[in-house]
């Protein structure tokens, strides 16, 4: 088989494992759909909030007849929850991208304002809506957990996203060149090894420090599964490569391969920081994600 049908598996493969982690990740916007005033809206809900940021859940209604209230508190505190009206407004969208390409220039809809938690603090909340045709309910018995998180510089977070990227794939290309007894396996087994260390071992502690104020939380120091599956899967192609040095063993890249698309599956931030407002400590916390 050629080199090229190789390239294009892995892309496939790759952007494939990338959108079902996107879309299953427990800090990315739950999606939902509702009807008010006879008006379908389809509403991302906030799951994770830099402390940077404007402290807000936004509910993408452009009707300001439609009243709001959001329920929230902290998690695992046994407090009651505290209600907050949702406020019909315009925010502009400072964003070359989104005034240029997309021609966004604002954002208007319901917006409600909570207070800013310290690193890997975590809210729990859910909303009532009201129209002409009465009051709703959403996930009061399921309530949105929304993460708060330190600002990660963008020429650290850039190349971290970027080079994990590039380590899947090219851990996919190795493992199907592999299967196929291509013989450039071992040459991309190895450039795969040095990706993930670097975006992995080395801007992955990075990220988790400026997010949460500790580089590693992993083994042996806690059970974060964000580290500790970058830490398997490194482990894994470690061996596949060292393994593969004086003899040809591709079964070690083909698991080592697919330890690493495995990790993929794997929700991020299922198992992340979380922190324990009794003792003031950072722990392991957990999300629960959910299927698109």
């Amino acid at each position: 088989m050629k080199s090229t049908i190789y390239w294009i598996l892995a892309v496939i493969i790759t952007l494939s494992a990338a959108y079902y982690q996107r879309k299953t990740g427990p800090t990315y916007p739950r999606q939902i759909e509702i009807v008010a005033n006879g008006m379908e809206y389809e509403l991302k809900l906030t799951r994770s909030i830099e402390i940077s940021d404007s402290n807000y859940i936004k509910l993408a209604i452009k009707d300001s007849s439609v009243k709001a209230k959001l329920y929230h508190k902290r998690l695992q505190v046994d407090e009651p929850y505290r209600v907050v009206d949702f406020i019909y407004e315009e925010h502009p969208v400072n964003s070359f991208i989104m005034n240029r390409i997309f021609s966004i220039e604002k954002e208007i809809g319901l917006f409600a304002y909570i207070p800013a938690q310290p690193p890997a603090g975590k809210i729990e909340y859910f909303f009532e809506i009201t129209d002409d045709n009465g009051s709703n309910t959403y996930f009061q018995n399921e309530p949105i957990v929304v993460r708060f998180k330190g600002a990660v510089p963008s020429k650290i977070l850039t190349p971290h996203i970027i080079i994990m990227f590039i380590a899947m794939l090219l851990s996919t290309l190795a493992g199907l060149m592999a299967i196929g007894k291509h013989k450039s396996y071992r040459k991309w087994g190895i450039w795969t090894f040095i990706v993930l260390i670097i975006g992995g071992m080395v801007l992955g502690p990075l990220v988790q420090y400026h997010a949460f104020g500790a580089a590693w939380t992993g083994i042996p120091v806690g059970w974060d599964l964000t580290d500790n599956k970058t830490l398997i899967a490194v482990i894994f192609w470690a061996i596949a490569v060292f393994g593969n040095i004086k003899k040809k063993r591709s079964g070690l890249t083909i698991l080592a391969s697919f330890i690493l698309l495995l990790v993929y599956t794997i929700p991020h931030s299922l198992f992340g920081s979380e922190l324990d407002y009794e003792s003031g400590e950072i722990i392991q916390g957990f999300i629960k994600p959910y299927i698109f």
